[in-house]
């Protein structure tokens, strides 16, 4: 074996990637006993989540057959803009546990701009999205404003805020500026033609809409903030060592505060994408439970941009596949089984190390470790 090929080996049985890839697979095989369980057919079981959330063979037109992929990309786009969020307030040491409660108030706003203002197409849409992002990043920026000022801690602030805004929810579903004229249901105006989301596919054979190039967008400029300026070092350092990091200089509240304004903003840009793009209105369901679902995408992404968008596409698959898995006689909810499973084990890396026998991480990276071999020589 070359020594590019034994560098590559090292550093792959020593990294945290592998742990994610090996989490997927576990649970699957533990998907697999519970179908057996169920007295199911596994084989057919995975063959229809797969032909729901990629390719359907079974169709006779092309765009039937791909549909299942526009529908996990449309299903991945909210888990993707709220996961981007949940890892980055984890790469600063902060557990943002309130996605969901941001995504509601983005959500609220996007809504509410998008029926109340007479603008053109493209602006009314920008101003739509603006608000939501304002909005859901002052819910999360509050936490993070008491946690740098008083202390605060910020699982159970944003918790609480997670309950009041389910609540504002409830109320103002049932408030006549949000009804309209002849509507007794928890409902809300739809938003103007001009405030939505564009389909990206012609012919209005899909429902997949900007949103998901939105996702695109946000996984670059959270990589870009995190890899390329000066606040995403400080960030970084700040979740390295806060203490270190305030006598390097650096405003730990300034910080902590601003993470959680853009860790949330990126949670109510995914509120924006449901009521702008997929839903078209307002309703108590339409948040879903994608902020608690962008944690477990935060965590199989190992809080990396690049790492959360494919968890992402993973769950956007399971979301979109799940009701075809019905028609093999399993509950819809094994997807609930799978997701536990993948949590559990990235919540457990040395499980799966000592269970593969993977080598302990020891610090060397690929170029690292063909230079000390290099020099061996």
């Amino acid at each position: 074996m070359s020594l590019k090929a034994r560098a590559a080996v090292h550093v792959a049985l020593r990294s945290n990637w592998i742990i994610s890839v090996f989490a997927v697979i576990i649970a699957f095989i533990v998907g697999a006993f519970f179908i057996w369980i169920a007295d199911a057919s596994i084989l057919d079981t995975y063959w229809r989540l797969f032909k729901g959330s990629i390719f359907d063979p079974d169709q006779d037109e092309f765009t039937r057959q791909i549909r299942p992929l526009t529908n996990t990309l449309r299903d991945a786009s909210p888990l993707i803009l709220a996961g981007l969020g949940i890892g980055l307030g984890f790469r600063a040491g902060l557990f943002n546990i309130g996605g969901q409660g941001q995504l509601i108030l983005g959500a609220i706003a996007a809504t509410y701009l998008g029926f109340t203002l007479d603008l053109p197409f493209f602006v009314h849409m920008l101003v739509a999205l603006i608000g939501a992002v304002i909005i859901g990043g002052l819910w999360g920026g509050l936490a993070g404003f008491l946690k740098a000022t008083t202390g605060a801690n910020e699982v159970i602030v944003t918790i609480m805020l997670n309950s009041i805004a389910g609540f504002l929810l409830l109320y103002m579903l049932n408030q006549d500026v949000f009804q309209g004229p002849n509507n007794n249901q928890p409902k809300s105006q739809p938003v103007a033609e001009e405030a939505r989301l564009p389909d990206i596919l012609p012919g209005g054979e899909f429902n997949l809409h900007a949103g998901f190039i939105l996702a695109i967008l946000a996984t670059a400029f959270v990589w870009w903030l995190l890899e390329r300026s000066k606040f995403g070092f400080e960030l970084r350092a700040v979740g390295a060592n806060a203490h270190a990091s305030e006598t390097a200089g650096m405003s730990t509240s300034k910080v902590i505060t601003l993470t959680m304004f853009v860790s949330a903003s990126l949670a109510g840009l995914a509120g924006a994408n449901q009521v702008l793009g997929t839903l078209g209105s307002l309703t108590q369901g339409a948040a879903g439970s994608i902020g608690f679902d962008a944690i477990t995408v935060a965590l199989l992404g190992r809080n990396k941009p690049v790492g959360i968008f494919g968890a992402g596409l993973l769950f956007g698959a399971f979301k979109a596949g799940s009701p075809r898995m019905q028609g093999a006689g399993v509950p819809v909810d094994m997807i609930l089984i799978l997701q536990s499973v993948i949590v559990l084990l990235i919540a457990a890396p040395p499980l799966i190390r000592w269970l593969f026998r993977f080598p302990k991480p020891d610090g060397q990276g690929y170029r690292e470790y063909i230079t000390l071999h290099q020099e061996a020589k």
